[in-house]
């Protein structure tokens, strides 16, 4: 079954009930999104076996931490077999977690850095985020650490998702204050995990979301892919190691895809234009780049990638062009 919007194709082998979770597997595409657009025109060839490897060896890393996740299996090449739940649709309402497991429709997002290209740059600009709920009593700079992380939250089943309060966020979860506190510190707990890890790799883990599902025991478990660059913004040195490169393309050569202008004129999704397709000489340089990532990040060499910091010059030198 493929998501449109997303870069994985959901196959379920056994739909989730009110009382356990159900068995799904994720295949993990060459797409890859911006723009809240949905898939983009050009496959990355080798990017989905390369994300795939990567979300197996965090997941297995988050469990030796001790953080309870989906995972099942991996299924070489480019596949995970994960505990699936029910999700909540416009019909059901909210579940709640004494009715069976589901999948929480709120995202958890911790930034410990602000890079470039971070939305909360724009956000300030907008003035749609403060500093005081940042922390800071100036604006920030680029590359700005932060002494704490900054956790907030967006919806995640909506067309285009939002931010949405702590309260609010709550609210959709159905969590009490002790599972919605859980949440929390689990997801603090997770970009504590892939910061470490990291660091010790030469990687910077600038900000990533987690997803959560309330299990049938009524814990709640970490999902999705954390620590991939589809979830989490990855960088070696001053260069990003995932789709912000691609997204900086089309920004620099004003061939963005203006969704939020879309929406908000009511354009129907059949009637928004086909985005621009990449140059030809920078799908293969995106290839180097994502397997390069993956192998620095699982420290096993399947490709023989060239080294990130060759790739990520490769990379960086497009967008300059």
């Amino acid at each position: 079954m493929p998501v449109l919007h997303s870069t994985k194709n959901l196959e379920i082998i056994d739909p989730p009930t009110s009382t356990r979770e159900g068995v799904g597997i994720f295949e993990y595409t060459d797409h890859y999104t911006v723009f809240h657009y949905g898939r983009m025109p050009d496959p990355i060839p080798g990017k989905g076996e390369a994300i795939a490897h990567m979300a197996a060896f965090t997941f297995t890393m988050l469990e030796a931490a001790g953080v309870p996740t989906h995972f099942r299996r991996f299924i070489a090449p480019n596949r995970i077999e994960f505990d699936l739940a029910r999700v909540p649709g416009p019909d059901t309402g909210p579940f709640t977690p004494d009715a069976g497991p589901y999948l929480v429709p709120v995202q958890v997002l911790i930034r410990t850095e602000l890079p470039p290209g971070s939305s909360v740059h724009r956000r300030l600009a907008a003035g749609t985020l403060t500093l005081a709920e940042l922390g800071l009593t100036n604006l920030p700079t680029d590359d700005q650490r932060l002494e704490r992380p900054f956790v907030e939250y967006a919806t995640m089943l909506e067309d285009v998702n939002r931010y949405v309060s702590a309260p609010e966020a709550q609210r959709l979860a159905a969590l009490s204050d002790e599972q919605f506190q859980t949440m929390r510190d689990t997801a603090i707990a997770v970009d504590q995990v892939l910061t470490e890890h990291s660091n010790e790799v030469g990687l910077r883990h600038c900000d990533g979301k987690v997803e959560f599902l309330v299990s049938s025991d009524a814990r709640l478990v970490v999902a999705d892919s954390p620590g991939t660059p589809d979830e989490s913004r990855l960088m070696f040195g001053e260069v990003h190691c995932g789709k912000q490169i691609l997204r900086d393309w089309y920004v620099a050569n004003r061939l963005e895809v203006p969704v939020d202008a879309l929406i908000n004129d009511g354009v129907p999704r059949s009637l928004w234009s086909q985005p621009a397709p990449l140059p030809p000489e920078f799908v293969p340089v995106m290839s180097d780049l994502y397997r390069a990532l993956s192998e620095t990040w699982t420290g096993e060499r399947r490709w023989n990638a060239p080294s990130l910091k060759t790739a990520t010059q490769a990379a960086s030198s497009l967008i300059q062009c």
